[in-house]
């Protein structure tokens, strides 16, 4: 009987401590949450504002530059499916976007490989091919604009010094947006190889060790154990690559500025001409809705497609 009012008073002890420190963990969480704000202030003004205006901008006859402007509906839509210069420039987007991120696969799941091995100057080589990432586009075009131009370009300086005939290289469309693919895959190859890099160190030894004693070596194992556990890095490096190639800009700016004509325009630098050139920002506006929403429905079936064949597997 006098050990009750003794568990009495030691539960209540207990409920009130757990009392006390309820609000705590409630006012933590609230300076957790708070933090958060900054970034989603940002984030709204940089982001879904400038999104929601470009939406009601493609609705509209803005030039760009007056205050004048009027409603005049799905007109600027109904224009892009009857626009042959944007059919063309969306299949050049489509090139630049697929184009690219195959070759980043291929390279950069290669170069992760050959680097995941040990060697001597590992780090250093990683480091060589990670570099052009840090590097602005505008400089890669220009720097690859120098080796590709016709008067005194590099390339054709080596030509000649053979005795061939200078190339216009970039006076050819199929030629101009194959070299501005390939531009753009050499500098970005580096996140693939990242990407690929990260996911075969996670990949646990034993799984190699024991299909080696199995008989699996080589080809197999890549095939069998390799391939299977990268399938999350597959996945996020495709989808950040294809992101990439489909906004693609800068380059096209610097090395061919749409030409010859429209020929080698992406969507993102036909919107610049038309606003700043033209003059014609509900039309541009449109234009950067339409690629908006391809962006998002190909990321979305991308990740769904890869998502079910990670699952099947």
């Amino acid at each position: 009987m006098t050990q009750t009012p003794i568990l009495s008073e030691a539960a209540t002890d207990f409920s009130l401590a757990r009392s006390d420190k309820l609000p705590k963990r409630r006012l933590r969480g609230g300076l957790v949450n708070l933090l958060y704000l900054p970034a989603v202030i940002l984030f709204a003004v940089f982001t879904i504002y400038p999104l929601i205006s470009g939406m009601q901008l493609s609705f509209t006859n803005w030039d760009g530059y007056s205050v004048d402007r009027a409603f005049i509906g799905w007109a600027n839509y109904l224009r892009l499916f009857n626009d042959s210069t944007f059919h063309l420039v969306l299949l050049n987007t489509f090139i630049y976007g697929v184009g690219s991120m195959v070759i980043q696969q291929i390279l950069g799941l290669a170069l992760a490989l050959a680097l995941d091995r040990p060697m001597r100057g590992r780090s250093t080589v990683r480091a060589i091919i990670y570099l052009p990432v840090l590097v602005s586009p505008v400089i890669m075009g220009t720097l690859y604009y120098l080796l590709f131009q016709y008067n005194n370009g590099a390339f054709n300086d080596v030509v000649g010094f053979f005795g061939g005939p200078r190339v216009a290289w970039l006076s050819s469309p199929s030629a101009s947006i194959a070299i501005v693919v390939a531009v753009n895959s050499l500098q970005f190859v580096g996140i693939s190889m990242i990407i690929y890099l990260a996911g075969l160190q996670a990949i646990p030894d034993m799984y190699y060790e024991a299909s080696a004693l199995d008989g699996a070596r080589g080809w197999k194992q890549f095939i069998h154990i390799t391939v299977p556990l990268l399938q999350p890095s597959f996945a996020t490096s495709v989808v950040l690559n294809l992101i990439g190639g489909l906004k693609l800009f800068d380059v096209i700016q610097v090395l061919t500025k749409g030409g010859p004509g429209y020929s080698t325009n992406s969507v993102s630098t036909l919107i610049g001409i038309m606003y700043f050139n033209n003059q014609s920002a509900g039309y541009a506006s449109a234009m950067g809705v339409v690629l908006f929403i391809i962006i998002i429905v190909f990321t979305l079936a991308l990740n769904a497609a890869l998502n079910r064949h990670r699952l099947e597997a």
